[in-house]
């Protein structure tokens, strides 16, 4: 139960799916106890039910008094109904409350680690098998604990005490509850034991299914184009009753091992029922307690009967489990253990540097190789290079995103690994090639880094990105509703709203990865003489693809395999007849554009 596996891919152990359920229920065991406790209070009651109605029936019927020397009885029958549906309804809110505190904790837990895993670990998993885990994993954990733990407990300790009442008025009967229970969870644990691999099996399918039609839904116009919409429908097709097989497969199983259950129980019932019926006929007991045990018969399988029906539970649940598990356990880059751990960056310093700086995303391909370089305070700094040279490793390194494997990153003095990362991105303002919009107005999406600001601060930023002219031609200007990645707004204008976003920030660095492109040549001069005022007091690195972003620099980097190959100004580098030279002129041959 305790046993661990190993992710090759980080070499870390992670414990099981079934023991990482169990270590859940913790943070809640005080209300799944409440949940057994009234689920025990109400089986309780079914006894004292049991044992009432055998008191009317047998003094109405077998001693054959009126029915008024049976009222007291029937009158505390409804009370008994009314408190046991009260008991049901308490203990199955409870439970269900307790499930839920778990899914939110896990959710919180698995939004929490995927920030700090960050954009690496994203762009290397399927976003549809990820949102899955998050959504359905998460909600296929709630029948596991507020029905598959209570009834686990249930299956114990009601069958008990029935016994404790079936005992002293009938030892045979009690006998042979006795020797027929453990026949239930037994054959349920053999037949569910091929129904677990099914369900993980199963889960895969789904998550892998979910991946590869979200990937269709983003790509649906590319498909159109190429003519491999077709192609691509009839693959989803095939995946999807693959995966219908594979789901009448495990209810197969199931439903086996619910007919078994189902005959176990109904064969032991019959052989009491039979033994009383005997006993009954030959008068060998009386007919007050036979019928009383015969009422406890079935009442007595019934929690057995029930553990099958969510044994399932804990089995779609291990399925699920699995990659909320991986996610959970995938380690996060750790800073080296100083004691200046959470040490704020100061906002005062004057030059970021790298000093032997290596990233590999694979063993034996590093992306960054003993890089070293100095970016100074308020200077516009240009980053080119061919495609795969490093630039974008670089970016992220300095966002925080990834850790060097060897070599450090100081901020002033400060080592960037050994200080607090949240502290340093709030002094960055990204705008990458490819801006994210949420859904929400124009507004909400400017101030994204700073939700403070003030709706004029918000307009001079936009006037500053050439946005606020097409913002106002909009019916409902900067309250504008944009869908989801931006969607009513063309590529252009979202990219001048991630510029006003940036420069709404006022953050002493900024990184633009090719912020002028999408934009006409109008446009651009304008951002670009925007880009230069916030250059006097800001720092900016940008990731050029285009040769006018690159010409006014104050420092040119150029990058190659992973390493600063040249640097200097436009006019030094393209006298140096070297890498930055050969880059211009594929520029000029590509007409301006990389």
């Amino acid at each position: 139960m305790y046993r661990r596996k190993t992710d090759t891919r980080y070499n870390v152990q992670m414990p099981t799916p079934a023991t990482f359920l169990k270590s859940q229920k913790t943070q809640v065991r005080h209300t799944l106890n409440l949940a057994i406790a009234l689920g025990l209070s109400n089986g309780f009651l079914l006894i004292f039910q049991a044992w009432l109605l055998a008191q009317v029936v047998n003094t109405t019927i077998i001693e054959k008094l009126p029915l008024s020397a049976s009222m007291h009885w029937l009158w505390l029958m409804p009370g008994v109904f009314v408190l046991r549906a009260g008991l049901v309804w308490a203990s199955e809110h409870t439970a269900f409350k307790a499930a839920a505190v778990i899914k939110r904790r896990l959710r919180q837990e698995l939004h929490q680690h995927l920030q700090a895993l960050g954009p690496a670990y994203l762009g290397s998993e399927r976003s549809g098998e990820v949102v899955t885990t998050l959504v359905d994993g998460v909600e296929a954990l709630e029948d596991y604990y507020a029905k598959y733990l209570p009834t686990m407990s249930l299956v114990v300790l009601i069958p008990l005490s029935i016994l404790v009442f079936v005992f002293p008025v009938d030892w045979v009967s009690a006998l042979v509850m006795l020797g027929t229970a453990p026949l239930i969870p037994f054959f349920m644990i053999l037949i569910g034991k091929g129904t677990e691999r099914l369900n993980k099996k199963q889960w895969r399918k789904l998550a892998r299914m979910s991946a590869h039609f979200l990937d269709m839904i983003q790509g649906l116009t590319t498909l159109k184009i190429f003519n491999a919409s077709r192609r691509e429908a009839d693959i989803i097709s095939r995946v999807s009753d693959a995966y219908r097989r594979s789901t009448m497969s495990v209810l197969r199983v199931a439903f086996l091992s619910s007919l078994v259950l189902e005959f176990l129980a109904t064969v032991s019932i019959a052989i009491v029922a039979v033994l009383i019926g005997f006993r009954l006929f030959y008068g060998e007991m009386d007919f007050l307690y036979g019928f009383f045990v015969l009422l406890l018969a079935p009442e007595f399988y019934l929690p057995l009967r029930n553990m099958g029906t969510h044994y399932h539970a804990r089995l779609a649940a291990i399925g699920a489990a699995e990659k909320i598990v991986e996610i959970l356990h995938t380690p996060v880059p750790v800073s080296p253990a100083t004691q200046a751990a959470n040490e704020m960056i100061d906002t005062n310093w004057q030059a970021i540097r790298f000093q032997h700086v290596s990233y590999a995303y694979e063993a034996g391909r590093p992306a960054i190789h003993q890089l070293s370089l100095t970016i100074p305070r308020n200077r516009c700094i240009a980053l080119v290079g061919a495609s795969g040279s490093g630039k974008t490793t670089l970016s992220r390194l300095l966002l925080g995103f990834i850790q060097p494997q060897q070599g450090e990153i100081r901020i002033g003095e400060q080592i960037l690994q050994a200080s607090n990362i949240q502290s340093w991105q709030q002094q960055i303002a990204w705008v990458p090639q490819t801006p994210h919009l949420f859904h929400g107005s124009i507004m909400e999406n400017i101030a994204l880094g700073n939700p403070e600001a003030s709706r004029e601060a918000v307009r001079q930023a936009a006037k500053l990105a050439s946005a606020d002219e097409f913002i106002n031609a909009l019916e409902q200007g900067y309250d504008t509703q944009l869908g989801d990645k931006g969607q009513g707004i063309s590529g252009g204008q979202a990219q001048r709203l991630a510029l006003a976003r940036a420069f709404l920030k006022n953050a002493p660095l900024i990184i633009l990865d090719e912020a002028t492109a999408n934009l006409d040549r109008h446009s651009e001069q304008q951002i670009q003489q925007a880009v230069e005022q916030l250059a006097q007091h800001s720092t900016l690195l940008v990731i050029a693809h285009r040769l006018r972003t690159v010409t006014r620099a104050d420092l040119i980097l150029v990058m190659q395999e992973g390493q600063i190959v040249e640097q200097g100004t436009h006019d030094s580098l393209l006298a140096a007849q070297g890498h930055y030279a050969a880059l211009v002129e594929q520029f000029i041959a590509a007409e301006g554009a990389l």
